[in-house]
């Protein structure tokens, strides 16, 4: 399967069983963290289809003029994968094996990792290969320190544009009926800034542990003492 945007041919192929995948350490010990906290409201809230992905720090690939391409997000959506999940444990290439992308995100660390890297030769730097390569909808890139969150999404020059909050701060996602923004708290013994996520109603999508909490206090309050 291929595809032509300008003077780049892209195709869309499985990964050679013998090809090294890069085994980069994340940039950051917080990373992880803030990754898995996406995907926990999601599943609670009962927002991710059978067949989603959210590939953490998981190499996305496509084939760029006949050069082999990866790029690991920190997180990521994929609305659907039209194989079985065993057939993606190395990689995971869009068109071939399932959906592009909808949404990337991209944590700043005090490394620099190139999130804003236009650069179009090869290997191409993430903003390109977000927007031009693979052409996913909409980019986020999230600095936990300063609580400081950057939506872009394609218009229809098929370029990130910057989006605007709403009042409460936060940006809606229509393909998801979902609000993404920033909260201040503690979870895994981290206290800092988290990326959450809200309904259309904008109310808040509670991890486990929330979830967990409230249920232990309905039934001290109906008087019943939970199990430990």
């Amino acid at each position: 399967m291929a595809t032509s945007i300008a003077s780049f041919k892209i195709t869309w192929e499985p990964l050679p069983d013998d090809f090294i995948l890069p085994d980069d350490p994340v940039d950051n010990i917080n990373q992880p963290a803030l990754a898995s906290a996406l995907t926990d409201s999601l599943q609670n809230a009962g927002k991710l289809p059978p067949n989603s992905l959210t590939p953490t720090n998981y190499g996305i690939c496509a084939t760029v003029n006949d050069k082999i391409v990866i790029k690991a997000p920190d997180w990521a959506f994929i609305p659907e994968i039209r194989v079985p999940r065993t057939d993606i444990q190395r990689s995971y290439t869009p068109q071939l094996q399932g959906d592009i992308p909808l949404l990337v995100v991209e944590f700043l660390s005090d490394t620099e990792g190139g999130e804003y890297s236009i650069k179009s030769t090869y290997p191409p730097g993430k903003w390109f290969f977000y927007q031009t390569i693979l052409q996913v909808k909409h980019y986020v890139i999230f600095e936990p320190p300063q609580g400081i969150l950057e939506v872009y999404s394609l218009n229809q020059n098929g370029e990130y544009q910057l989006q605007t909050a709403n009042a409460n701060s936060r940006y809606f996602f229509p393909e998801m009926n979902l609000y993404l923004g920033v909260w201040q708290g503690t979870r895994e013994n981290r206290t800092g800034y988290w990326l959450r996520w809200w309904d259309e109603s904008e109310k808040l999508l509670l991890w486990g542990f929330e979830l967990a909490e409230r249920l232990a206090a309905q039934l001290r309050a109906a008087g019943i003492e939970p199990e430990v």
